[in-house]
């Protein structure tokens, strides 16, 4: 498995189904982000099992991402015309509803192989990648199949990256916005641990 954090973000140009259900037929990741901070998350296949708790659950906190001026865009391997579907497919009949980001159609497996998601089975693996506004990957996440991801935590990071950004702090370990940074010097963490060790 790739680590590409601290790398550019592999760029890509396909088919995407947007939030609004127009087809893209050239969806280009750079054009669309434009220097803006972004979440890239990968799902096995339209119309299975944990996958639409996931989509759901990110376009219930798409204001969220927003408001932090951050892009959420989702990949799998099926084609714009199965996305459209899906979107089309009401949520109690296992659909996702009208779902508010891009949903890229990775039918070559291009893009997973370049973010080095796919797996032996060939769909992608439940990976997730925050790209910061120079286009660089700065947190990944992979899951296996089975095992749904938690986007409250991709919120967390996102927070942890823009706190980072303004004040030049870094985040302790369970860092959630409105708490204390650290400064990253042997003064810094020791101030820190004797003010917030305990509650570690």
């Amino acid at each position: 498995m790739a680590v590409l954090v601290g790398k550019p973000a592999p760029d890509f140009t396909a088919a995407a189904v947007l939030g609004d259900n127009s087809i893209k037929e050239d969806f280009n990741l750079s054009q669309f982000i434009k220097g803006k901070p972004a979440v890239i998350f990968f799902y096995p296949l339209d119309f299975t099992f944990v996958c639409p708790s996931e989509l759901i659950a990110f376009d219930h906190r798409l204001e969220e991402f927003k408001s932090r001026g951050v892009e959420v865009i989702g990949v799998s391997i099926d084609s714009h015309f199965t996305h459209l579907a899906w979107k089309n497919t009401p949520v109690d009949k296992g659909g996702i509803g009208k779902v508010g980001y891009p949903l890229v159609a990775d039918i070559k497996h291009d893009i997973a192989k370049a973010y080095d998601v796919e797996s032996d089975g060939g769909v992608a693996y439940r990976g997730s990648f925050l790209i910061n506004k120079d286009g660089v990957v700065v947190h990944q996440v992979v899951n296996d199949l089975p095992l749904g991801r938690d986007i409250d935590e991709m919120l967390r990071m996102v927070d942890a990256l823009q706190f980072f950004e303004a004040h030049g702090e870094v985040c302790p370990a369970g860092w959630k916005k409105g708490k204390a940074g650290m400064s990253a010097s042997p003064e810094g963490v020791a101030k820190y641990l004797a003010e917030n060790a305990s509650s570690l």
